[in-house]
């Protein structure tokens, strides 16, 4: 099926593409150019990049924008630079001034001390320059009328936070695996902070999103129906079920199922496909040994 096909009034594409997103996009600008790029409404990404940011964001579309919630929830890999000595409003180099220290006694390895106290399950204050909402509004919202509100932090695991000479004074490049929710303009801030200072990121580039790396992604110029995974695809880094037919059935009714009748262990989500390899549903636990529909894309 052609782009133009879709926009034609044919079925629109149910899938996912991984897009290599350039700086200067927001990411509703990626999800309005895919609409206009593959001639549907239904399109919709998983996990916000900043304007300034580069790299991985996912973007589903038709069926697969109900699923982009479990890509969210992957865990994340960014590389950046973090520039000590310079805080700025924003945590990142689009920000304006806000302090400024003298950091050049800092060392490698003292600062690479510091981000080990920064791994593992830490608590986190979103910036208010993210999109979480407080009060049913999001803190970049409130940030551009000049507010400021108390955040709650957030458990979030940083599972590797490396660093190296950055290249110039004062410049540290870091590689970070995260989870979900980790804001990494946050922790080169904390970083800062830990080291008697303040800093803040620059050209933070998002190298992967699960098992989705920058490797496979496309620039938005270069999106085309070739680059459309399919379903079963998009949840690749799900718990896989090959399930027979006569289930196959009972899952696009969208009825629960005995774990044990499909030889299914740990906690999913479930990724239930046909013997054909389609992407019936996502399932996730139930209480009494069962499984239950989280999303069921096949059709009776």
């Amino acid at each position: 099926m052609s782009a133009a096909g879709a926009a034609a009034g044919t079925a629109p594409f149910d899938g996912l593409v991984v897009v290599d997103k350039e700086p200067g996009w927001t990411s509703h600008d990626v999800v309005a150019r895919c609409r206009r790029v593959f001639g549907q409404r239904r399109v919709g990404h998983a996990g916000t990049l900043d304007p300034d940011a580069t790299g991985v964001l996912l973007v589903g579309l038709g069926r697969v924008t109900r699923l982009l919630r479990f890509l969210g929830a992957l865990p994340k890999a960014y590389v950046a630079d973090i520039v000590l000595g310079v805080a700025t409003d924003t945590l990142d180099a689009s920000g304006a001034v806000v302090g400024e220290w003298d950091m050049a006694g800092i060392g490698l390895e003292e600062a690479r001390s510091a981000a080990s106290r920064l791994t593992g399950p830490i608590d986190q204050v979103p910036p208010m320059v993210s999109s979480v909402k407080v009060g049913g509004r999001r803190l970049h919202a409130l940030a551009r009328q000049g507010l400021e509100v108390e955040r709650p932090a957030r458990r979030v695991t940083v599972h590797r936070f490396d660093l190296a000479e950055g290249g110039e004074p004062g410049v540290l490049r870091a590689e970070i695996e995260c989870s979900s929710g980790t804001y990494v303009r946050v922790l080169a801030s904390d970083l800062g902070a830990a080291l008697g200072g303040g800093a803040h990121v620059r050209n933070l580039r998002r190298q992967a999103v699960g098992s989705f790396s920058v490797a496979e992604a496309r620039v938005v110029g270069a999106l085309d129906p070739s680059a459309v995974l399919s379903p079963a695809e998009a949840m690749r880094d799900l718990d896989r079920v090959v399930v027979p037919e006569p289930v196959a059935q009972l899952v696009a009714s969208g009825r629960s199922i005995e774990r044990l009748g499909l030889g299914v262990r740990g906690h999913g989500p479930f990724a239930l496909v046909a013997e054909g390899g389609g992407l019936l549903a996502v399932y996730e636990e139930a209480p009494g040994d069962r499984l239950r529909p989280a999303v069921v894309l096949a059709r009776r």
